[in-house]
């Protein structure tokens, strides 16, 4: 079991009330932990989705409200086709994405790991407007790009990077 901390902005879209969330950390897993904030571009719903450990991130678009109640399955699916664009190896990918078999949502903990979201939203929706908005830009050109930015909670060094180092073991 994995989890994934919401904002109150997008826990209020979803619809979860405090009762329905678990606050306990997962003990194990490759990459554990998830942040994920419901922001707007272009007048459509955006989710970014951060590693709470390595500050990966990845930005979901055009998001509509359906997809939201199924904030499980666009995270995976999304997970995955990003690990690919960055040419991790799919026996890898398939390691990572077996641990989010079961994901439990939960409020948010560190603000740090807001914080940095906070710049990396700014990011997303000045790169997603530069290319055309969010129907015309490549998204994960945009995430590829916004995990190339240094990051002052991770010693301004690359989140990609992190997150190599972190899955690098799972190659062997």
């Amino acid at each position: 079991m994995q989890l994934i901390r919401c904002t109150q902005k997008l826990l209020r879209v979803i619809g979860i009330k405090n009762p329905d969330l678990i606050d306990d950390d997962p003990k194990f897993g490759y990459l554990r932990t998830w942040y994920a904030n419901l922001i707007w571009i272009d007048r459509r719903k955006c989710v970014l989705f951060t590693n709470e450990e390595t500050l990966y991130s990845f930005l979901v678009t055009d998001v509509k409200k359906t997809d939201l109640s199924k904030i499980e399955r666009l995270f995976v699916l999304n997970l995955r086709a990003n690990l690919a664009s960055e040419k991790f190896d799919s026996q890898v990918i398939d390691k990572v994405l077996k641990e989010y078999s079961e994901i439990v949502i939960a409020k948010t903990k560190s603000k740090s790991v807001l914080g940095s979201m906070n710049d990396l939203a700014f990011h997303c929706k000045f790169s997603v407007l530069r290319d055309g908005g969010v129907t015309a830009c490549d998204i994960i050109g945009i995430n590829q790009e916004l995990n190339r930015i240094p990051i002052g909670a991770i010693g301004y060094s690359y989140s990609i990077e992190r997150l190599r180092i972190k899955l690098k073991q799972l190659a062997t």
